[in-house]
């Protein structure tokens, strides 16, 4: 029996809009691949998550994979409080299954500076029973580690929990810690296959 559900937060509980964020500056298409390149596709964003460097430490590392566009990097990072946006469904699904009975956490590879710069769409957090931000633990998604983190500290049975990401890798981790887990789509996917594990 599922007494446990456990939410991503990046396109699940909040969609993660960088490509509409920076186009909001109004660079133009060869630009906003740039910048891409050089920040959230590059191997450099995941420092973001671990939390084991600097927002300045970051933003150089940004600027050394592409230094033509130092103040494209710059503008754009000043503050991404713009960069996630609000889903309208996050705070009426996590109260209703709370009502139902279930606890609820998180467990995200999320940065310090989206934490902060973009507290307000993340409004919904102070609803969860708790969770893991991977800023906070130094870990990442899909490492077992994190899973296993999870598990430890809130003293949870692996069988009796379902965990739903948008990232098919995360969710073959989470299973692989005996977790129930399925890709997240969309929110009525993802009630259809709650309701097959008797989630109602």
């Amino acid at each position: 029996m599922i007494k446990t559900i456990i939410f991503d937060i990046g396109n699940v509980l909040v969609g993660f809009g960088w490509a509409p964020y920076f186009k909001g500056f109004g660079y133009d298409e060869d630009m906003l691949e740039r910048i891409g390149r050089a920040t959230v596709e590059s191997t450099v964003w995941r420092e973001y998550d671990l939390g084991n460097m600097t927002d300045e430490e970051i933003l150089d590392a940004f600027i050394q994979n592409d230094p033509e566009i130092e103040a494209a990097l710059r503008e754009s990072f000043a503050n991404i409080n713009h960069m996630l946006i609000r889903y309208d469904y996050a705070i009426p699904w996590i109260t209703e299954l709370k009502e139902k009975g279930y606890q609820i956490l998180v467990l995200s590879n999320f940065s310090h500076k989206a934490y902060v710069e973009c507290a307000e769409v993340l409004d919904f957090l102070p609803l969860v029973d708790g969770g893991i931000l991977s800023f906070r633990d130094h870990l990442i998604k899909p490492d077992i580690a994190i899973y296993q983190l999870l598990l430890d500290r809130y003293g949870l049975v692996p069988e009796e929990c379902v965990f739903m990401d948008d990232t098919l890798c995360n969710v073959d981790a989470a299973k692989q810690c005996g977790i129930h887990a399925f890709q997240f789509l969309d929110r009525e996917q993802a009630v259809e296959q709650l309701r097959l594990l008797g989630v109602e």
